[in-house]
This record gives structure tokens, C-alpha cells and sequence, in this order.
């Protein structure tokens, strides 16, 4: 049985050859600042894309798509501000928020790619 580490990588990295096959350009992973951490930073045409990675292999406490609360979030939009503001950006970039939920039950997981979710 894979501890909750392990099937969060995995996740995250079957996340990144989906985006990367999709035509997403991805500029960073695990970005971590003091608001705390993005899984995928990508880049969509002109578009920041900030990309959440929830991995389930069950519904017992719901699933990935469901886990993410208004606090959630809202740190979330903290981060991409901080990044926008650490990166030097002269003006404003357009911004999505985007969330992958795999729910990894059976050898192929089922994904739902949210775009704009926040």
C-alpha cells in the first residue's frame, strides 16, 4: 500500500506528462514561498497557469476535486501573487487556476482536468 508521500508524487507526476502532452510548458514544480506551495506552475500561451494535483484512491474522505476548500483557495491565489511579484513582472499577467484530480483506483486513474477552477 503506497503511504499518502508517495501517491502525491505520483500523481503529481503522471499531472505533468498530461500538461506537458496537452501543450503546457511547465516553469516550475513544488514551487515553495512563505504562503505556501504550488504543485505545477505552468505556462499556457501568454497564460500563468497554477496547477493543484489532488491524487485519491478512494472516496472515503471524498474526492480531490472536493478537497479544495475556500481557504484552500485562497491560498492558493496568495501563492500565485507572491510569484508574480517575486518573478518581477512589470504589469499584471493573466492568470488560471487550474486543478487535476486523478482518482487512481483501478492501473489507469480517471483524471479531471478543472480548468479555471478557482
Amino acid at each position: 500500500m503506497e503511504n499518502k508521500q508517495s501517491l502525491g508524487r505520483s500523481g503529481e507526476k503522471f499531472a505533468t506528462r498530461l500538461i506537458i502532452e496537452s501543450g503546457l510548458s511547465i516553469i516550475v514544480q513544488n514551487y515553495r514561498c512563505p504562503k505556501g506551495e504550488m504543485d505545477i506552475i505552468a505556462a499556457d500561451g501568454e497564460v500563468l497557469v497554477f496547477i493543484e494535483v489532488r491524487t485519491r484512491r478512494s472516496s472515503i474522505r471524498g474526492w480531490g476535486e472536493e478537497s479544495i476548500t475556500h481557504q484552500k483557495a485562497q491560498r492558493l491565489r496568495a501563492i500565485a501573487a507572491y510569484y508574480v511579484l517575486q518573478q518581477g513582472y512589470t504589469s499584471w499577467p493573466c492568470l488560471r487556476f487550474d486543478v487535476v484530480a486523478i482518482r487512481w483506483t483501478s492501473e489507469n486513474p480517471d483524471v479531471k482536468w478543472i480548468k479555471a477552477a478557482l
